[in-house]
């Protein structure tokens, strides 16, 4: 077990020792970017260039949350149905056993909570767009 922690402590430095480099290979800013989700926001709709407006980074940002935010309730979902799924297969296969019968219900708990974060994920770019002040106007 220390072995596979080890190993993987190891790629993940690695992996982070790799970024500065990564961004060395960037040639500059990005000309725009396109804003593919109606956001409610007159100013983030269609492509955006960073030389039109000074919101245009805004709403790349807000793109991007909402994108990130996407995969991530798909993920949870996802995990929390195999969840589901093997806290009630322990459940099932019990037999008598009180402790077997526990282990499900705590599965089938966590993946309640697992539901529970990728609805509060969904809230994400709302609650930054209300921190920003951004399309309050």
């Amino acid at each position: 077990m220390k072995k596979h922690l080890i190993s993987l402590a190891l790629i993940g430095i690695l992996a982070v020792s790799l970024f500065p480099v990564a961004a060395l290979g960037v040639e500059g800013p990005p000309a725009g970017c396109t804003i593919t989700r109606d956001m409610g926001i007159s100013e983030c709709s269609g492509p955006c260039s960073f030389n039109e407006s000074s919101n245009c980074g805004m709403c790349c940002l807000l793109q991007s949350i909402y994108n990130i935010t996407d995969w991530l309730f798909v993920f949870l979902v996802a995990l929390t149905t195999v969840y589901v799924v093997m806290g009630a297969m322990k459940i099932l296969m019990a037999r008598d056993s009180a402790e077997e019968v526990d282990k499900g219900r705590k599965y089938i708990m966590y993946a309640a909570l697992g539901l529970l974060v990728a609805f509060l994920a969904k809230a994400v770019p709302q609650v930054v767009k209300m921190v920003s002040g951004f399309g309050s106007t």
